[in-house]
């Protein structure tokens, strides 16, 4: 068997192992009793470890080197091969043992900052939190030893290839320069119009979810290869065969729940649009999150608050909830600026601001400048100094996000990327399909959908982020164009 024959064997063992462990991961968030927490901790710190000593054996740089000097001819073949070494990088630098352990870890993490969330007692989260950034710490610190970087960026870059903090950095502080002004702006013209008249509730949770599942079959989501479901914060997971949503209901304010399904169908269809033939390799997964999140931003942030879509979405709501709604009140609400508290609530605007604070404070956490006590003092401080709200209470505070609980740090930047992408994104889809607000005035997502699987979709990760942005707009990721958009649709 040749050596890239023997890889390509390695890593399908390996990405079936990794997708079976997260649907596990999404049943225990999802659908699981929280009785049976230490099982699912167990069960996943199982499955996480044999997936990572799938492709972490000791003859693994041998067989890399061989397909490498011997690489195959065909074009998808040589992108795997690359994405093997970069897969195996991160792999082999962490020890089994601290795999294990921390799948264990922050599996049970996760299920105490669902309690903690809800009872706003940061106090009983404080021990296993402090646990999730000791071990997460120590596989950046084990990550950072071999790929020369810093620990932040080693764990960074297993979200967003290439990601670094010296390109970050900047970049957040120009938004957290050049954002709050803008804000001010849109808060006081807003300010000048009439109030938008408020959503009559209250609106079944039941009718809510029937609406979901009607702008998520729209906009294409394949229900035999996947379903939606409920959990404390949206997310969507799973694997392409079978793609796993949740969304959460509010029965006061039906726009969060639907728009939070745009959302995670945005994400769900670049899971289900991704090229079948690879799909145990990772040449045919995504490049990076922050990709993934243009994807999700894409439909929620960029078509749905288009005033052609928001007028589908008020004749969907009058049909399925009974309210009548005009398309203008609807924008109103769609397209209102807030200095909010929660990151999943905020409009696009203050958005990036939202993500300011988590990334300054993350960073804080793993160099060990921030001690877990403080977090939540450091999170108000932040809220405050950045966003210009100032968080009562920890659920609304540092409590409200999974990704701590659950060791993702790192992650929080992909959003801001995913914003700007979409940006980018939706006036390139625009500029090849002028019929495309056309078609969302009647819910119909054809071309947008087309777009994004031409030039996003189908190449998996052939191309990283950039390569990708540059084949669909012409350039690689520029925050000048979603700044510029911002302006156009709430001060143009």
């Amino acid at each position: 068997m040749s050596a890239y024959r023997e890889l390509h064997r390695r890593f399908d063992r390996h990405y079936l192992l990794r997708s079976s462990a997260d649907l596990l991961e999404w049943d225990a968030q999802a659908v699981m009793p929280e009785g049976g927490g230490d099982l699912r901790a167990a069960q996943l710190g199982t499955l996480r470890l044999l997936a990572h000593e799938a492709i972490s054996a000791p003859d693994m740089p041998e067989l890399l080197a061989a397909a490498e000097a011997a690489p195959p001819a065909d074009a998808w073949e040589r992108a795997n091969v690359a994405a093997m070494r970069r897969a195996w990088v991160h792999a082999a630098a962490v020890p089994a043992d601290l795999v294990e352990a921390r799948a264990r870890v922050t599996s049970s993490c996760e299920l105490a900052w669902r309690t903690a969330r809800r009872e706003d007692d940061f106090a009983s989260l404080l021990p296993q939190l402090e646990e999730v950034v000791n071990l997460t710490r120590r596989v950046g610190e084990a990550k950072a030893s071999v790929m020369g970087l810093s620990v932040y960026d080693a764990l960074a870059d297993e979200y967003e290839p290439g990601a670094r903090e010296e390109a970050l950095a900047p970049l957040f502080a120009r938004l957290a320069r050049e954002l709050p002004p803008l804000v001010d702006a849109i808060v006081e013209r807003q300010a000048r119009a009439a109030p938008a008249p408020p959503l009559v509730g209250p609106f079944s949770i039941e009718r809510q979810a029937a609406l979901g599942r009607h702008v998520a079959e729209r906009m294409g989501f394949d229900f035999t290869r996947g379903r939606l479901d409920v959990s404390v914060h949206p997310f969507c997971g799973g694997a392409a065969e079978d793609v796993r949503m949740t969304t959460r209901y509010d029965e006061d304010d039906f726009l969060s729940s639907v728009l939070g399904v745009v959302h995670e169908t945005g994400h769900a269809l670049y899971e289900m649009g991704l090229p079948r033939a690879w799909a145990r390799q990772p040449v045919g997964h995504v490049p990076g999150m922050g990709l993934h999140e243009s994807q999700s931003l894409l439909m929620e942030m960029q078509a749905a608050r288009t005033p052609e879509l928001l007028g589908y979405l008020a004749g969907a709501a009058a049909t399925h909830l009974g309210v009548t709604l005009p398309r203008e009140s609807l924008e109103r609400h769609a397209l209102r600026v807030a200095r909010s508290l929660v990151r999943v609530d905020a409009d696009e605007a203050t958005y990036p601001l939202h993500v300011v604070v988590r990334f300054t404070l993350e960073r804080a956490l793993v160099a060990g400048d921030l001690s877990v006590k403080d977090l939540p003092g450091a999170f108000r401080d932040a809220m405050e100094r950045v966003v210009g709200v100032r968080p009562p209470t920890d659920r609304e505070g540092c409590l409200q996000d999974v990704h701590w609980p659950t060791g993702a740090f790192g992650y929080f930047p992909s959003y801001t990327i995913g914003a700007i992408a979409a940006a980018q994104l939706f006036a390139a889809a625009v500029a090849a399909h002028p019929e495309i607000p056309a078609e969302l005035a009647e819910g119909d997502f054809t071309s947008l959908r087309g777009f994004a699987h031409e030039h996003v979709h189908q190449h998996g990760s052939r191309y990283d982020t950039n390569g990708v942005l540059e084949r669909a707009t012409g350039c690689g990721l520029d925050a000048d164009v979603l700044i510029a958009h911002l302006r156009r649709r709430y001060l143009g």
